[in-house]
């Protein structure tokens, strides 16, 4: 059966954007599927999935504007900048406030550059620097011009720090982290993430993962896809 449309997922902590479309593919049949912003699998919250012809849409969504709620753990730094790496540096805390984190956040606000993670799918000479990484190499990654819209502290509870913002695609939250950490002096790397939004597409409303594992057919599925001009619709919002 062809499905054609978009599929508003919650992904859970532990598997990759991949396993979920390949999870698509092979309950329900499905020849093409495709998501639209990778999240690593320490990552949860909404993933934009395109089904059939909906496919040919993938890159205008990908491009799409994307909101995280992310917590930072402030004084260790680990290999991949997050909390599935292994630490490799662990420095005091030093007892700031909320006006001192606001004034570093500030610093990470609007246009700047950001030098991407070694762990991440960007290729170099045709090979992705995850494989690298894995590999034991560290190569050069020219910075990339990133944005951030808009930013909130959540809650300061050393060394855990909870904050949200709003960026433009292409932006690595682990590398958010991983930076602001540095500023500050301490180090930090993001513990948990969850996205809330991509465009005007909301985690609110997704279907959860455990609510998909239990349909076994194509058809149990065609109440959850949005079709394409519901789609257009939403985007011009």
């Amino acid at each position: 059966m062809d499905i054609d449309g978009v599929l508003l997922l919650d992904k859970p902590k532990g598997c990759t954007s991949h396993d979920m479309v390949e999870f698509l593919r092979r309950r329900f049949g499905l020849r093409k599927v495709g998501h639209c912003g990778t999240l690593d699998p320490l990552a949860t919250g909404l993933l934009v999935l395109v089904l059939g012809k909906a496919t040919r849409i993938q890159d205008l969504l990908m491009a799409e504007d994307k909101r995280y709620r992310g917590v930072m753990h402030l004084g260790q730094i680990t290999d991949t900048q997050d909390a599935d790496g292994q630490i490799v540096e662990e420095r005091p805390v030093p007892p700031l406030t909320r006006e001192e984190l606001e004034a570093v956040f500030v610093k990470f606000s609007g246009e700047f550059l950001q030098v991407p993670p070694m762990v991440s799918a960007i290729k170099h000479h045709g090979k992705p620097l995850y494989k690298l990484a894995r590999e034991g190499k560290v190569v050069e990654r020219p910075p990339r011009l990133v944005q951030v819209y808009s930013h909130q502290i959540l809650e300061w509870k050393p060394p855990f720090l909870g904050f949200e913002i709003r960026c433009r695609k292409g932006f690595y939250v682990r590398t958010y982290c991983h930076d602001i950490g540095l500023t500050l002096g301490c180090g930090a790397h993001l513990a948990e993430l969850h996205r809330l939004q991509s465009g005007n597409f909301s985690v609110e409303g997704a279907l959860s993962f455990p609510a998909l594992q239990e349909m076994h057919r194509a058809e149990e599925l065609l109440p959850h896809v949005l079709p394409l001009p519901e789609v257009s619709r939403i985007r011009r919002q």
